[in-house]
């Protein structure tokens, strides 16, 4: 077989995988294979060193040929791939712009901010000022400014989290209670409301992160007597005119005396039943008549002013008010329980 017949034949063969290949893998391969450095063609030129003077201008053209025409077959081979992949991405792009359209979803207040703005607003009537104030907290206004004893257990390190020895995230919003006397002199009536932190086991009805509302009065002449009859109200306008409530003796380092209140079960109305363990009581928070020793710290007389402090939970109000069981449920953004609460 001479060299012009052996262009020809390799011409064709080339030719034939051009047209079968289907994606540009396929036809960058052919083009490697056939017009490479290292390519089929390239080799038969090379052997053009061995023929005649006559055969040398003869293959040489035809070599000449071969390459352009495989050159413009791959390359409008590759225009045709292109198309059709583009084609295909566009087919399974396609919208149906017959079909009707989506309206929208409309957002809403997560359940917890609602029931804030709930406990705000009743507060707000009867008086109180709402301020807030840093989670990130020093280790005197979260404890030490509030009459903790040296030994206090929820000062460790395992109940609290710590920044580094004298910051930490707040544990209770009643580490707002020395920064307003600060800043605001006798009579101070305000509600200091937001998230705190403490290392907890997370369980149905625990979590590290959770929301609390202090409330405080401090003034001349102020009663445990106003502090019942201000938690009574605010209960009653939250819950309805049946709530009830009731203080059992308690021990809080930064008020004395203490206790913790809690209102009849909303769902019994006093009864007995499984959410409130049969008592036909809901224990919500604490509360106590400000401990001396704070004020007198911050030089305020305790013997012209007297005060009161309370603070709960907005979870579990949250949760007794909507009926959720697992306070997790509040925190794990799942659309379809937020949306039917």
């Amino acid at each position: 077989m001479n060299t012009l017949t052996e262009l020809s034949n390799m011409a064709d063969e080339a030719l034939a995988k051009v047209g079968a290949a289907v994606t540009r893998e396929e036809l960058e391969a052919v083009r490697v294979e056939y017009l490479g450095r290292k390519g089929v063609l390239t080799g038969v030129l090379r052997g053009m060193g061995q023929l005649s003077a006559e055969e040398r201008p003869l293959v040489g053209q035809r070599g000449n040929e071969v390459r352009a025409q495989l050159e413009t077959a791959f390359n409008e081979r590759l225009a045709a791939v292109a198309a059709a992949a583009e084609m295909q991405q566009l087919e399974a792009e396609r919208l149906d712009v017959t079909l009707p359209g989506r309206a929208p979803r409309i957002g809403r207040q997560h359940p917890l901010t609602r029931v804030l703005d709930e406990v705000k607003s009743i507060f707000m009537g009867l008086g109180f000022d709402v301020l807030e104030g840093p989670e990130v907290e020093t280790f005197y206004y979260n404890f030490g400014s509030l009459n903790y004893p040296d030994d206090h257990p929820a000062m460790d390190d395992q109940d609290s989290f710590y920044l580094n020895d004298n910051v930490l995230l707040r544990t209770h919003t009643t580490s707002g209670q020395v920064r307003i006397f600060e800043q605001r002199k006798p009579p101070v009536r305000c509600i200091y409301a937001g998230r705190v932190h403490r290392r907890e086991q997370v369980t149905l009805r625990h979590s590290h992160t959770f929301h609390q509302v202090d409330g405080i009065l401090l003034d001349e002449g102020v009663t445990f007597a106003d502090l019942k009859g201000t938690l009574d109200a605010f209960f009653k306008e939250m819950f309805g005119k049946q709530t009830g409530m009731r203080f059992r003796a308690d021990y809080f380092p930064f008020t004395e005396p203490s206790a913790e209140f809690a209102i009849t079960c909303f769902e019994c109305h006093g009864a007995g039943c499984r959410l409130c363990s049969n008592t036909g009581w809901i224990e919500l928070g604490g509360s106590g008549m400000i401990h001396p020793n704070i004020l007198r710290n911050i030089g305020i007389d305790p013997e012209r002013y007297t005060g009161w402090a309370f603070g709960f939970g907005v979870d579990r109000v949250a949760m007794r008010r909507y009926g959720v069981g697992d306070i997790r449920l509040w925190v794990e953004n799942d659309m379809r329980f937020l949306a039917g609460v």
